[in-house]
């Protein structure tokens, strides 16, 4: 069986709705407490990454940074986005984990 990316869970997510998208729905559905996982793309300007980091630290939402819009819009069946809120525990939970296998650094 193929291993799962971090895209193919996103997609999985989205097929399934649990996800909302783009930087005005994200910023204004943060605060809620629904979302469990902020990822912004890593090409997205310096404020928006910057935007995101503020407020995920203030509501306690982890946020990755990872991947380029244009590879994270493809995977949600979208276009144009960078910005992602993941509102599922168990998808956030193993986003995070493939996330972080993706970017360990070993000799």
């Amino acid at each position: 069986m193929k291993k799962k990316t971090p895209e193919g869970y996103l997609g999985l997510a989205r097929r399934a709705g649990k996800i909302v998208s783009g930087y005005r729905t994200c910023v204004h559905i943060i605060g809620r407490g629904s979302i469990k996982l902020m990822i912004v793309a890593e090409d997205a300007s310096d404020n928006t990454k910057d935007k995101f980091t503020a407020l995920c630290k203030k509501f306690g939402v982890p946020c990755l940074i990872y991947g380029t819009a244009e590879s994270l819009s493809r995977a949600a069946g979208l276009s144009g986005i960078g910005v992602f809120g993941i509102t599922d525990r168990n998808f956030a939970d193993v986003m995070i984990k493939e996330i972080s296998n993706e970017t360990i650094v070993t000799d």
